[in-house]
């Protein structure tokens, strides 16, 4: 049996009904390298199996790794993951079953955690973006550190810590044969209610303190990188808006995650009558915060200098239902398959970056998860 089976499959982004009663029915996983669109066939998997409630149905679990979504417009996919055990698209579709009582947790270990790259390494990569900067390649570019640690033990339980982080209000648990996904995401990537789309970019960051709250709202730095992706956020919905729809609700307002303040706007639109999920999804994948801008530039620059894939990690998880989607962005995710647990960090770089700021702010970021799974 899989040491991943009975873990509990809750996705962020089910709706209240279903939460608690969810079995499945259907499964596709997809890895790059397998050939074929995975817009497509996310969106000819989810007309599939989502309708009305009232026909058992409740919806698909989303899950898209960052080489996935670089896949749907032509992206470099970057280095090979870490994490080969999970696929770049996992779509499961459930239906409604029983409501059923949550399992009792067990015990778990895990660590200690080795780096993919040294904190010096790290620190050249920044530069390196700071010199594509500078010869008009990209403006803002995310980099991306990975780590490991060996684990044992119950894996819903570890899932459930990671899940659980303060402010993760897109946490959330898939699992497969051989590997688990659980994120405790603060970023919602993308919404849509019928015609109305939105998407709610998370970038600055600073200690949850009242000296950092003041020190990020003041940052020049923090506030360019922020209303550059905003200004990519505007830019993807547009591609599939009705024209002159496209507006910006809320410019970075702060939310707290863990120990951390972090900087978050909504960016809406209309969708133009006839947008498919494909479409959505192409106009929109990877996530522009944690890729960067122009997007294909930034893919094939950090693909370059990142050591090692980012997995799962940098992506999109949520859920899909007849009449909306609900995707958070795969940041603060921890991957599982039989032997390590696998952890991804970083932030974007802009001229102004301070490299060794910079570092320090990816490890702030993953410290959060790794404390909660040590405690």
């Amino acid at each position: 049996m899989s040491i991943f089976t009975g873990v509990v499959p809750d996705p962020p982004g089910v709706p209240a009904l279903c939460r608690g009663r969810l079995v499945e029915v259907d499964r596709l996983e997809w890895r790059v390298g397998d050939g074929g669109d995975p817009a497509a066939l996310a969106a000819a998997f989810a007309a599939k199996h989502t309708g009305p409630h009232e026909a058992g149905r409740c919806g698909v679990a989303v899950l898209l790794s960052a080489a996935a979504g670089a896949a749907m417009i032509g992206g470099a996919s970057g280095a090979p993951t870490p994490a080969p055990a999970v696929p770049d698209l996992a779509l499961v579709a459930y239906g409604h079953g029983p409501e059923r009582p949550r399992p009792a947790l067990g015990a778990f270990e895990v660590g200690p955690w080795k780096a993919s790259w040294p904190a010096a390494d790290h620190a050249k990569a920044v530069v390196a973006v700071q010199e594509a900067i500078a010869r008009g390649q990209v403006y803002v570019a995310n980099v991306v550190g990975h780590r490991s640690a060996p684990w044992k033990g119950d894996a819903a339980a570890l899932a459930a810590a990671v899940a659980a982080v303060p402010g993760s209000t897109w946490g959330g648990v898939l699992a497969g044969e051989d590997w688990l996904v659980a994120s405790g995401s603060p970023e919602c990537f993308l919404t849509i209610e019928g015609d109305r789309a939105a998407t709610y970019p998370v970038k600055g960051t600073a200690p949850a303190t009242i000296e950092g709250r003041t020190e990020l709202l003041e940052s020049v730095k923090e506030r360019a990188e922020h209303v550059m992706i905003v200004d990519l956020g505007r830019n993807d919905l547009a591609q599939v808006a009705v024209p002159g729809t496209v507006a910006v609700e809320r410019l970075f307002g702060l939310n707290r995650w863990a120990d951390l303040w972090q900087a978050e706007s909504t960016v809406t639109a209309r969708l133009e009558p006839g947008t498919d999920l494909a479409g959505i999804l192409r106009a929109m994948c990877p996530p522009g915060s944690v890729t960067g801008t122009p997007k294909l530039a930034v893919l094939d620059l950090v693909g370059g200098l990142e050591p090692v894939g980012r997995g799962p990690a940098m992506g999109a998880f949520g859920f899909a239902t007849a009449d909306a989607l609900r995707l958070g962005v795969t940041i603060r995710t921890v991957a599982l398959d039989s032997g390590r647990a696998h952890l991804w960090a970083g932030g974007g770089i802009t001229w102004r970056s301070d490299p060794e700021t910079e570092v320090a702010e990816a490890e702030a970021k993953a410290r959060a998860v790794t404390g909660a799974l040590a405690a």
